[in-house]
């Protein structure tokens, strides 16, 4: 039984009623349908609407579209809801849209991406980690490891976060960086690292920015190369994981995207009933993930936790 479930059971022992939280918060993220990140990211919402009794809705765009983005979230300001929760890639195409639920009153939430905007735009506190320090730490470890030469393999060309991924990456690396672009389709992923590798023979390090997306078959791309390329990963998925358990793959940075789901919205959830709110930013990460890691969070990433 969760500690919620216990105080609940208590307080109902008690005779005094579980609080109620609030009725209506809106989550907007830009996730896209494949993705099996957003998946954890909204078991994480679902489990927190669970535990404080709040009515919250998910919504995406299908394909990683910022105008898209914009209407949900002016569709969800015109629902007037107890506080909305936005993940922002792009600042610039997003802030009109936060700026008018901030200016209706709305409490605004940021999580996963926006950490360098989100103030500015009125948010009340970010839950996520910084991509440029993610990135900049990476770097740090490939280069400490030997990695002399790399690519960062992007898989949303225009998400900012991404961009700051491997920004931070090339200065933290210190060496050859090319950043790779590419689309979301794993199978293409896995032949543009193929092609990558085969056009320069010296590339020793890859980092992919998702783990199931970019990151396993990045794995496969190098075994099949016959390179001896060192892989990483933002991001987990059991598959990654194994790979570091096996050696194929060297480490994997985790945000913690199940709590980037389930904070903002029972924050939210404490702001509209109690006016409690923490008064700052959260960092859910980046912390890595080795090799005498992995094994202990291969079950939890398939369940949709990790």
């Amino acid at each position: 039984m969760t500690k919620f479930f216990k105080t609940a059971a208590l307080a109902a022992a008690l005779g005094f009623a579980a609080p109620a939280m609030a009725q209506d918060i809106i989550v907007v993220s830009h996730g896209q349908a494949n993705d099996p990140f957003w998946s954890v990211v909204k078991n994480g919402v679902d489990l927190a609407a669970q535990h404080t009794g709040a009515n919250v809705e998910y919504r995406a765009p299908e394909t990683f579209d910022m105008v898209a983005m914009s209407q949900l979230i002016d569709a969800a300001v015109n629902q007037e809801p107890d506080g909305i929760v936005v993940s922002i890639p792009d600042g610039d195409a997003l802030g009109p849209s936060i700026q008018r639920a901030v200016n209706a009153g709305i409490p605004v939430i940021s999580m996963n991406s926006g950490s360098d905007v989100a103030a500015d735009l009125g948010a009340l506190l970010h839950v996520g980690q910084s991509e440029y320090d993610a990135g900049l730490a990476a770097g740090r470890e490939l280069a400490n490891m030997g990695g002399t030469n790399a690519i960062c393999v992007n898989h949303e060309v225009g998400n900012v976060a991404l961009d700051l991924r491997c920004g931070g990456f090339q200065e933290g690396f210190g060496g050859e960086v090319v950043v790779l672009p590419t689309g979301n389709d794993p199978a293409e992923i896995e032949a543009k690292v193929k092609a990558a590798l085969a056009s320069n023979p010296d590339i020793d390090v890859v980092l992919a920015l998702g783990a199931s997306l970019a990151g396993e078959p990045s794995v496969t791309a190098v075994k099949a190369s016959g390179s001896t390329a060192m892989v990483a990963s933002f991001d987990l998925s059991a598959g990654f994981l194994q790979s570091i358990v096996d050696g194929e793959a060297a480490f994997a940075i985790d945000q913690q995207q199940f709590l980037q789901g389930y904070l903002p919205v029972s924050f939210l959830a404490m702001n509209a009933e109690y006016g409690l709110v923490p008064g700052g930013n959260v960092p859910s990460g980046p912390n890595l993930v080795t090799q005498d890691k992995a094994a202990q969070v291969i079950d939890l990433s398939s369940k949709g936790i990790r």
